[in-house]
């Protein structure tokens, strides 16, 4: 420790970070009210030597080290005023992380000093704290950058034609049985082969993976034997987290990704740019505390000592701040060219467009992002709210973003729990919800359409549990929703009774059908398709266990075969455009024809008149898509021909009911393809004619495809899925 003999150039102070040129390494951070900066340089024993950085020029302080490589360990210690009344923070006998370094090394013992007062001081953080925190901090690589550039092949699928997946990096294969032990719940786990057979044949188009950006795990949680197993701590934003590398090597990642491309599927991140893992005012200085605490975060007008929090983890980025804005530009950018992801989901994404604390749709990120030339090539995808005042969004991001529907996911749940007005509710959110997005240009799939995700129950439990279970968690089953529009069916979690079982699993089919036929974006939860549980605990982020890995070995009959269903599910939709198509329907002719896009028919084949939808009692809801009216999909030969006809039956009442099936112009008839009464099989019913009665159990689901007849044999010349018969078999 103490001062170095190192040679040290003035270097530059662009790029921030530390950047290898091949030659040396350039380090440059920002820090607007810093009085001096040292770099702190680690060897192999862990011996520390510190540096100044010698320059400071536009707010950042830089220096050039032509003695530096990759593999080079460091950190910073930064010197200023500590005035926590006023926002100012600065600990010298801090450790701080670089906001922009690519790879971390080591752990965090929150056993070592990481906080800049005094525990257990009178006046906590209002004292000043000089024990040295290096030894059990994190720190940071410098790195061999742009090895992955130039060499990605993204699927690019089209926005109207993409299935969701989302999932967990670690969850997904810890007790996969044909991954490696020793790859087993990191990136390279993910890229195995029986990993991506396994996708491929489900037939998504995207993963979509929690937070792989380098996290913390909180200390409360590890007082009590806990993790935060989602990730949504984050303390960098350019490295991964190292315990999802198994080689821990960044090449790891690209490797990863450009499997997923040679598989067709495109690879989104759910980020977390809305806070940082130093929690609020009593929380630790682990980075940008330390560097520059009042540009980095929104503090509280008049009184710079506390936080203003409107992502309910203690702190909020500070984005009216420009080096705020530019880090998570730099940042996204950084994933898109050097690691080659396909898009991101971003986290309470309200708490980024927030000016003067209200959400701005015109904010500066926002506005950055539109017109970025790499970010406008990717998936753009929000969480449309968070926890503050005005936090609610929904549909008021701009043009060319995909939002969450949490509307989507309440309706869907409420109608098939039978609760009574959902209908015409039900008919706007699976025709992708117009009301909320057909403004400005916005087409169907700015609806991400789901009915479950990580935050809540998982399909199984939905229709297994009355209340959240959560008391493994640690907090007396007070965390997470208790709003979960679910229902046990008669008990509450496992039942040796079958009638109840077999009940559940025809709610789990009426689901994930309706998901997957509905205008917009599906997004499927990974292991809904086969039931995984997690034991009735809607909050998990804290297990790290059998509770939320997918356990692959006990999936069971009912789970393989709706497995099988929603990839047919997931075929039909890719083969047929009326089910994934690019502009709203309107209920309406088609302009030049007398052909109605969509019609909604009632129980007596006639359509749906406006005292109908007034009948807040009903339950039943049937949707007719007309093929010929305006959807085309491109033969083999390359011509345009109109899809064929489908109608949606839904029947969520208790009561069975005989519904009439329409009658239209032509000289087709109705196939049965799917009845939920079945179970997780597709339909071998007969073909059934014009004005036949269809009798529709109680709680379930119809699908229905119209066949004409094929010149000569009054077969079916249209292109459709794999045959309902050899896949019931």
């Amino acid at each position: 420790m103490g001062d170095s003999d190192l040679r040290v150039w003035p270097g530059h102070p662009w790029p921030l970070g530390a950047t290898w040129d091949g030659r040396g390494v350039n380090f440059a951070l920002f820090s607007e009210r810093a009085e001096r900066v040292q770099l702190c340089l680690f060897d192999d024993q862990g011996r520390e030597t510190r540096v100044d950085l010698p320059e400071y020029t536009d707010e950042v302080w830089h220096g050039y080290l032509p003695d530096a490589a990759p593999g080079q360990v460091y950190g910073y210690r930064v010197y200023g005023p500590h005035a926590p009344e006023r926002g100012l923070w600065f600990n010298p006998h801090k450790l701080l992380i670089d906001p922009y370094a690519r790879a971390l090394v080591g752990r965090l013992d929150w056993a070592g000093p990481h906080f800049c007062f005094q525990l257990g001081h009178p006046r906590a953080d209002l004292s000043f704290c000089t024990r040295d925190n290096a030894a059990t901090m994190l720190k940071c690589q410098v790195v061999e950058p742009g090895a992955g550039r130039g060499t990605f092949r993204p699927p690019r699928h089209a926005w109207h034609t993409t299935i969701l997946y989302e999932m967990h990096v670690r969850g997904f294969t810890m007790r996969h049985p044909e991954v490696h032990e020793s790859y087993r719940g990191t990136l390279a786990g993910l890229s195995a082969p029986a990993v991506i057979d396994y996708l491929r044949g489900l037939g998504i188009t995207a993963v979509e993976l929690l937070p792989v950006h380098a996290f913390l795990d909180d200390r409360h949680l590890v007082v009590k034997g806990l993790r935060n197993y989602w990730g949504y701590n984050p303390i960098g934003f350019f490295a991964p987290h190292p315990a999802y590398l198994a080689t821990g090597q960044l090449r790891e990642f690209r490797a990863f990704v450009r499997t997923m491309h040679d598989a067709g599927i495109e690879v989104i991140l759910d980020v977390v740019y809305n806070h940082t893992g130093e929690g609020n005012h009593m929380g630790p200085m682990l980075s940008f505390r330390g560097i520059d605490n009042a540009s980095y975060y929104r503090l509280v007008p008049g009184n710079e000592r506390y936080y203003m929090d409107s992502s309910g983890c203690g702190n909020t980025l500070n984005f009216r701040h420009h080096r705020v804005v530019q880090l998570v530009m730099d940042s996204l950018r950084y994933w898109v060219e050097e690691m080659g992801v396909d898009g991101f989901r971003f986290d309470l994404a309200s708490a980024m467009a927030r000016e003067a604390g209200h959400f701005d749709r015109e904010a500066g990120f926002l506005d950055a992002a539109r017109q970025d030339p790499v970010l406008c090539r990717v998936k753009m995808i929000a969480e449309p709210w968070d926890v503050g005042d005005g936090g609610y969004q929904l549909g008021n991001f701009p043009a060319g973003w995909a939002e969450w529907n949490d509307r989507y996911r309440d309706t869907v749940r409420s109608f098939w729990r039978g609760d009574p007005g959902q209908v015409p509710d039900l008919a706007t959110r699976i025709t992708g919800s117009s009301d909320v997005f057909a403004r400005r240009g916005r087409k169907p799939w700015a609806s991400v359409n789901f009915v479950t995700a990580h935050d809540g129950f998982t399909l199984a439990d939905l229709v297994s549990y009355d209340r959240k279970h959560n008391e493994a968690n640690g907090e007396g089953n007070r965390d997470g929703t208790d709003d979960n529009r679910s229902w046990n069916h008669g008990v509450e979690g496992p039942t040796p009774d079958n009638a109840i079982s077999q009940l559940r699993l025809r709610q789990r089919v009426n689901m994930l059908a309706t998901l997957l036929l509905s205008q917009g974006v599906p997004m499927l939860l990974a292991g809904d398709e086969f039931g995984h549980s997690q034991q009735g605990n809607n909050n998990p982020y804290c297990q790290d266990n059998p509770i939320t890995w997918l356990d692959w070995e006990r999936i069971g009959t009912d789970g393989r075969r709706l497995t099988r269903l929603v990839s047919w599910l997931i075929r039909l939709r890719r083969d047929h455009i009326v089910w994934r198509r690019d502009r709203f329907l309107k209920g309406e002719p088609v302009p030049g024809t007398d052909i109605v896009d969509a019609q909604w028919i009632n129980p007596d084949g006639r359509e749906r008149q406006v005292s109908d939808w007034e009948n807040g009692e009903t339950r039943f809801i049937g949707l007719l898509l007309r093929g010929a009216a305006g959807f085309y999909y491109v033969t083999p030969t390359g011509e345009p021909r109109p899809d064929e006809s489908f109608l949606l039956c839904m029947n969520s009442g208790v009561a069975p009911l005989t519904c009439r099936l329409p009658v239209l112009p032509d000289t087709g008839h109705w196939l049965p393809l799917l009845d939920s009464a079945d179970g997780p099989v597709l339909s071998a019913a007969p073909v059934q004619g014009d004005g036949t009665p269809y009798r529709m159990a109680g709680r379930s689901l119809v699908l229905f495809r119209r066949t004409l007849p094929r010149a000569g044999d009054g077969g079916d010349a249209r292109p459709r899925p794999t045959d309902p018969a050899r896949e019931r078999r």
